[in-house]
């Protein structure tokens, strides 16, 4: 891989999030102006103090020196201090914004994208590569800027003072430059490699922490210790070879830095005992001085640039995401109102990979305030309707309407408000029962929460837990059980007081006590609205106003309980049947 050694077009697009800092932005730079000046005045200082006062010993002008050199030591320390403060503080505002964007950025994606793209890989943009891009301005940009001026204002004292000594370093500078520059381009390269390794190691892990119980279940310890191992290994060889370019490059730059120092240390000296008094002692005496102030910064402007470069490759990455445009669109204009809950599905197909349908071409008509059930084997796309409705992924063709309006015609965020959804899986976040039903929806008081945990028999269960509704369930919820679990996401969809329901393998994996404490909750909150139940226990739908069933994507039935029972051979009776036989 051939790399670009700088992308502009990058730079200057990280360049225009310090706008809304512009005053903190040339603040640095003039303290970085300030800082080389003051730095290149003490080897000055130190000549004149040499050459006029100790060697003529004129002790009071030698004072008078002394206490100039500190106050130009202060006045650089002080423009260090503000110049690293303002920098880093600079570029923790800059990363606050990008990381802002990037997150309401993948808050937006259609759920395709987090099909296809590892969790891992999200969380290293939004957390690390964020955090490297902080470092172009706390120890790259600014740091080079301020390296550079130094080198300009030290080169230009020099050549005041002695331009003789001077060619000797600026015939060596080229050299420095050179080295420099191929550094750079190889680190570019193995920095790269670094951040991808880091990249694949967090999909890992991340995957593996999810998926404990899994791997512990199947005794998978070792192999995937092994897979580790290998992945960390690619990490430490990615590693390896950033260190053995530095371990090139920086004593070929210290043995330049060292032959130049002797050179004009050699040169000065003979031109002096030569009776040269063009060049002194204090010449010699400044320049041990200027040659450190002129090649460290040449030879750390590689190492800064090297944070640069991290940064500039985590930058891209991050503008990868943020340029990825793979959300629903959201142009409705229409705000959802408290929907009658009529749903129409004409002639709708879908597919999640191309030319491979999931739903077929289905019609499907539910009346407002009627309970359907959607019933059917193990891919038969009975989820994928739901999806569908609350827009999720978008169609290929057809038309889905609520109320007689297509629902693209909706605001996504009004229409969601006005759709619950009950999933098999419930998620819930590491905080409390409380926050974890209301959502942090101010809308939602703990009255209301208390008043709708007691209407649907949920209020109870809660109260015996410590700290009640306040009890911290921790990640994913594991201090519930699944049907606690459960019963808490039916009462945070209660009390969203939706206008449609839907309950999606709400009671499949419970076990009877929580299934007939759910089988209330949904009574309670079916009541009065268009409910959608999608359920393989058919026990649980028998009641309801219609059944659908589905088959490879199309709907093959389509009635009553009763009426569908007296199909014989029909797709809902073999079901029936055979779960009936199972449960006997």
């Amino acid at each position: 891989m051939k790399a670009k050694a700088f992308d502009t077009g990058l730079f200057k697009r990280i360049l225009k999030y310090t706008r809304p800092y512009k005053w903190r932005y040339y603040g640095v730079i003039v303290f970085a102006i300030s800082l080389s000046i003051f730095a290149a005045l003490r080897p000055y200082l130190l000549k004149e103090t040499v050459d006029g006062y100790i060697k003529t010993h004129d002790k009071m002008g030698l004072l008078l020196y002394i206490i100039l050199m500190g106050v130009v030591l202060l006045m650089e320390v002080f423009s260090q201090f503000y110049f690293v403060y303002w920098a880093n503080w600079l570029g923790q505002d800059i990363v606050k914004d990008i990381r802002t964007k990037l997150f309401k950025h993948i808050l937006s994606f259609r759920m395709k994208y987090f099909d296809l793209v590892p969790v891992g890989q999200l969380v290293t943009r939004a957390v690390s590569d964020i955090e490297s891009i902080a470092r172009i301005f706390s120890q790259g940009l600014f740091m080079i800027i301020s390296d550079l001026m130094k080198m300009v204002v030290v080169l230009i004292f020099m050549f005041y003072m002695n331009w003789k000594l001077t060619w000797i370093v600026v015939v060596a500078m080229p050299i420095l430059v050179y080295i420099t520059r191929i550094f750079q381009r190889k680190m570019q390269v193995a920095f790269e490699e670094v951040r991808t390794q880091i990249a694949n190691m967090n999909s890992f892990v991340q995957e593996r922490v999810t998926g404990m119980k899994i791997v512990q279940l199947f005794s998978r310890e070792k192999i995937e210790a092994e897979n580790f191992e290998e992945i960390n290994n690619k990490h430490r060889v990615a590693w390896i070879k950033t260190i053995l370019y530095n371990s090139i490059f920086f004593p070929i730059a210290d043995i330049i830095s060292s032959i130049t120092l002797g050179l004009v240390v050699v040169y000065g000296g003979f031109r002096i005992l030569n009776g040269d008094h063009f060049t002194t002692f204090g010449d010699l005496f400044s320049y041990t001085m200027f040659i450190g102030m002129l090649f460290n910064p040449l030879r750390q402007i590689a190492d800064k640039f090297n944070e640069m470069q991290l940064g500039m490759i985590a930058a891209n990455r991050v503008f990868d995401i943020i340029d990825t445009q793979d959300h629903i669109q959201d142009t409705g204009t229409i705000e959802a109102p408290v929907f009658n809950g009529r749903i129409d599905f004409k002639d709708v197909r879908f597919s999640y990979i191309p030319e491979e349908e999931v739903i077929k071409g289905i019609d499907l008509s539910v009346s407002a305030g009627q309970t359907i059930a959607i019933v059917g084997s193990t891919g038969a796309g009975k989820s994928t309707i739901i999806n569908l409705l609350n827009r999720f992924y978008e169609i290929n063709s057809g038309n889905i309407s609520i109320d007689g309006e297509n629902i693209e015609n909706y605001t996504l965020a009004s229409l969601r408000k006005q759709i619950a959804v009950v999933l098999q899986d419930v998620f819930l976040f590491a905080d409390t029962i409380y926050n974890n039903i209301t959502l942090h929806n101010p809308e939602i008081t703990r009255d209301k929460v208390i008043d709708a945990a007691k209407k649907i028999g949920v209020h109870d269960f809660i109260m015996n837990l410590p700290d009640n509704y306040d009890f911290d369930v921790k990640e994913r919820g594991v201090m519930l059980s699944s049907g606690q679990r459960q019963l808490i996401a039916f009462l945070r969809s209660y009390v969203s007081n939706p206008s449609i329901l839907i309950l999606d393998e709400a009671t499949s994996s419970i076990d009877t006590y929580s299934e007939e404490m759910i089988q209330r909750a949904t009574e309670t909150i079916t009541k009065g609205r268009t409910s959608i139940i999608i359920a393989h226990r058919l026990a649980t739908i028998v009641n309801a106003d219609q059944i659908v069933v589905m088959d490879k994507g199309l709907i093959v039935e389509q009635g009553t309980h009763q009426e569908l029972l007296q199909k014989t051979d029909g797709y809902y009776k073999n079901l029936y049947d055979s779960q009936f036989a199972v449960a006997n």
